[in-house]
């Protein structure tokens, strides 16, 4: 006989606790003046708090769902990719060691490469994200009933918030003269950075986010998150991929207008203020 593999519900049930098991720890070393940081071969930083996190959630679903994969940031790959747990134990972790709260653990479920289940909680803000396919976007903050989420309606970019994380990743990607075409074209651009991007996004408070230099661990969540919530998600060049090192989320209706923008020779002229 085999098994019969767990619904999507369990799984969002099992990405919910995991992200509980992640915040309890977290936190605890959130601004602790005995916060352990070192640096990795690629000169990014890791605290011990990023570590005991991905240790921690590795041990859950090795009980939990031993047939999976599994994807960390820290601790990389192991077992099956049909399905395949996607971890970021703490995103923004230069964030996080200098005690800034824009951060988050970042969980998600894809099968054969897509994500169908995701979870973003930021515990510093009291905030978590989730979603999973077929049944919606939702949020909790600061311990109130959880909300379902819908993207922006806005219909223009001369109408549109854009958030793009970092002028240094679109000028080593090639894409800087891109960016400024983008924000010359649109209403207001800011990079608010990391996980709270998307957030903003899904719950219809920014129109537009886009970076590069991104991992499959850094945005799996929140392509089911904003698909859910009624949005788009692709790379900067449109394909639908997650392993793409570059990530495009809208509000659906102004994807197609961005990619347009990011194509072509950007315009010289300036915005109004």
């Amino acid at each position: 006989m085999t098994s019969t593999p767990p619904s999507l519900s369990d799984d969002l049930a099992l990405a919910l606790r995991l992200a509980d098991a992640a915040d309890a720890i977290s936190l605890e070393r959130f601004r602790s003046k005995t916060l352990e940081v070192s640096t990795k071969p690629d000169a990014t930083h890791v605290t011990d708090a990023d570590l005991a996190v991905e240790r921690a959630l590795r041990e859950i679903l090795a009980a939990e769902r031993p047939a999976d994969g599994i994807l960390g940031e820290e601790y990389g790959t192991a077992g099956s990719t049909e399905r395949q747990w996607i971890l970021d134990p703490i995103d923004g972790t230069a964030n996080f060691l200098r005690g800034v709260p824009n951060w988050a653990t970042l969980i998600s479920l894809a099968v054969n490469g897509v994500p169908v289940v995701g979870v973003a909680s930021a515990p510093a803000f009291g905030k978590r994200w989730w979603a999973a396919d077929g049944a919606g976007a939702w949020l909790a903050e600061n311990g109130t009933e959880p909300r379902q989420l819908r993207v922006s309606g806005v219909q223009k970019l001369e109408d549109a918030s854009l958030s793009f994380q970092s002028i240094a990743q679109w000028d080593e990607a090639g894409y800087l003269d891109q960016l400024i075409g983008l924000s010359r074209s649109v209403w207001r651009d800011r990079a608010y950075g990391d996980m709270w991007s998307y957030g903003l996004l899904a719950e219809g408070l920014l129109d537009i986010v886009a970076e590069f230099d991104v991992k499959e661990y850094d945005i799996a969540p929140f392509v089911v998150l904003i698909r859910e919530a009624g949005g788009r998600f692709s790379s900067i060049d449109g394909t639908d991929t997650i392993a793409g090192r570059s990530s495009l989320a809208t509000n659906g209706i102004l994807h197609d207008q961005v990619l347009d923008v990011l194509t072509h020779e950007p315009t010289t002229e300036r915005k109004g203020l």
